[in-house]
């Protein structure tokens, strides 16, 4: 059972290069294969038309399963179908047990639909505290990760979100309608004002991707789930950016988080955009 800070650090030093190449194994293995090859019987709806599952999400998050806690004894996994199938499962990320947070497919519909924009999140926390995650856009081939203290990549070179550029209308992405409250749109209407350029988000593990980058400013997000954040949250604070909830604090993968939240290139931008989720200018 791995307890203290320093032996996660040395796992990650000896073992990140197996991640990365858990996730590839994973993607090469059921995803790929599946990509533009759906049939119809491969694909479900979960809670609407917006929220599906397929036979890759489900089939690489097994193999994620398996593959991750091999690598780190002690260590337990949280996916969001195995999490949809035991709603109890979640909880393990409050535990103190390392915790593989693991996001098979996240951009599902773009998946369904055959379109690029989609990846595989996996993150590494202990005790409520993201230490490592990894992002891989297969169909894309870029690979992220971000390690706590350490910095952020792409394709092995470092990442700086930077700041927006003075002057220039925010760009910022927003949670879709069907995942919002009646007061979180309400919230969320606050964008639509001089000086911000909202839209509506793609997959949130390459928005998030986008933001390190220095390639999008902000985004606006509605809902908790672990799985979509916890990677992207990581990669954007270790390039340099911020996050905070409506009432200012910094998001909680354990939940609990006043809603929307926002994470942006850096920490004023971040204040501003909670600023306008409030009602402020």
């Amino acid at each position: 059972m791995i307890e203290d800070n320093g032996t996660i650090d040395g796992f990650l030093a000896r073992h990140g290069s197996d991640v990365e190449e858990a996730l590839r194994k994973a993607a090469a293995t059921e995803i790929m294969p599946r990509f533009r090859q759906l049939a119809a019987h491969e694909v479900d709806q979960k809670n609407g038309p917006h929220d599906l599952v397929t036979d890759a999400d489900r089939k690489a998050e097994l193999f994620l399963t398996e593959a991750l806690p091999t690598l780190l004894p002690g260590s337990v996994v949280v996916g969001e179908e195995a999490v949809h199938a035991n709603p109890l499962s979640y909880e393990a990320i409050q535990g103190g047990a390392p915790v593989w947070i693991v996001d098979p497919v996240d951009g599902t519909r773009q998946f369904v639909h055959g379109e690029p924009g989609f990846c595989t999140l996996v993150a590494l926390a202990q005790g409520g505290v993201l230490r490592a995650s990894w992002t891989y856009a297969p169909a894309l081939d870029r690979f992220a990760m971000a390690v706590r203290g350490r910095g952020a990549t792409l394709d092995g070179e470092p990442l700086h979100a930077g700041s927006p550029d003075p002057g220039r209308d925010l760009e910022v992405a927003t949670s879709h309608p069907d995942y919002t409250t009646d007061d979180q749109k309400e919230a969320l209407l606050g964008l639509w004002t001089d000086g911000v350029a909202p839209r509506a988000c793609g997959s949130a593990g390459l928005e998030y991707l986008a933001i390190a980058r220095g390639r999008l400013d902000a985004v606006a997000f509605s809902w908790e789930a672990a799985w979509d954040h916890a990677a992207g949250l990581l990669l954007v604070e270790e390039a340099g950016g911020a996050h905070l909830t409506l009432t200012g604090e910094p998001f909680r993968i354990t939940g609990g988080n006043a809603l929307p939240f926002t994470a942006a290139r850096d920490a004023a931008t971040a204040r501003r955009v909670v600023g306008l989720l409030s009602g402020g200018a």
